[in-house]
């Protein structure tokens, strides 16, 4: 068993948003929210809250929303604090709303959970999937906040969490591929032939680069093996391997980069447990094994 996961990603032209005017929305909703349990029509009232809180996690949601988030740290504080008073006064209007159900008083008892339901969910996403990989991604990018770079540490970002989840499928080795088109990096500059120079690897183990061209292609490759270890320890140590690469970042300084992400996990059903068995493996090394292969055998 096995997991896997890619990220492409296209540029977004929609307009950032209006921090403080989400901020203000879910400011809003805070009076009729705690008001559902009295209110003479509760049902209509707790949709109006889900609404609310399905468009400011809308308007959060891509490389807009994270972008925005990430020029204003002063606004992501105010909205991480914002959510955090909403969960709580939402786990509490529900707790009162449970003992209005119990007591006969709501005709239409689907209606009001299933709104219920979509305000959870949504503050569930505001909170986890936009505030908190804001967070993430700015500690992966240490602070570089040029789109190309957001959009990349993003997509990892992205690949790192989706890890996490498939390591129920294997974990005792994992990686990453990144692969950056556009950057603009001569080859032929004696320091950046240097850093790519020290880094090559026919097997790709983790922290192997492949440049392709005179101004083409460059892969980052990023692998961990172990055969004891806990869930979570593989993503922690991709996550640090990407933070401290500084030819990375120098590849996503150039506003013509862009990113694709592949990532897998692996249980060693086959091939001993190392990081030149560990997946992904970029097509440089599949020509490896050919050319030691018997020539004459099918390909």
């Amino acid at each position: 068993m096995c997991g896997i996961i890619a990220v492409l990603r296209r540029r977004s032209t929609r307009p950032a948003p209006d921090l403080a005017a989400l901020e203000a929305r879910l400011a809003g909703i805070v009076a009729g929210l705690e008001a559902i349990p009295t209110s003479a029509d509760p049902v209509v009232d707790a949709f109006e809250v889900a609404a609310v809180l399905e468009a400011v996690d809308r308007s959060l949601s891509g490389i807009p929303g994270l972008a925005a988030l990430l020029a204003d740290r002063l606004a992501l504080a105010a909205l991480e604090h914002r959510a955090e008073d909403l969960a709580r006064t939402l786990a509490r209007v529900d707790t009162e709303v449970e003992a209005v159900l119990a007591a006969g008083l709501v005709d239409d008892v689907e209606s009001l959970n299933a709104a219920f339901v979509r305000s959870k969910d949504a503050l569930w996403a505001i909170r986890r999937d936009r505030l908190r990989s804001a967070r993430a991604v700015d500690d992966l990018s240490a602070g570089d906040t040029a789109l190309p770079a957001i959009e990349a540490y993003a997509s990892i970002q992205t690949a790192l969490s989706a890890l996490d989840r498939l390591e129920v499928r294997g974990r005792d080795s994992a990686g990453l591929s990144v692969l950056v088109v556009g950057h603009d990096l001569d080859f032929h500059d004696p320091t950046v032939a240097r850093m790519i120079g020290a880094r090559r690897d026919p097997l790709f183990a983790g922290g192997a680069v492949h440049a392709s061209g005179d101004h083409g292609q460059l892969s980052f490759v990023y692998k961990v093996a172990a055969e004891i270890g806990e869930l979570g320890d593989n993503t922690a140590s991709l996550r640090a391997a990407v933070r401290a690469d500084e030819l990375l970042r120098l590849a996503l300084r150039s506003p013509n980069a862009r990113t694709t992400v592949l990532g897998h996990t692996r249980w060693a059903s086959v091939g001993i447990i190392s990081e030149p068995n560990a997946h992904p493996l970029d097509n440089a090394e599949i020509s490896v094994v050919v050319v030691g292969a018997d020539r004459d055998a099918e390909p």
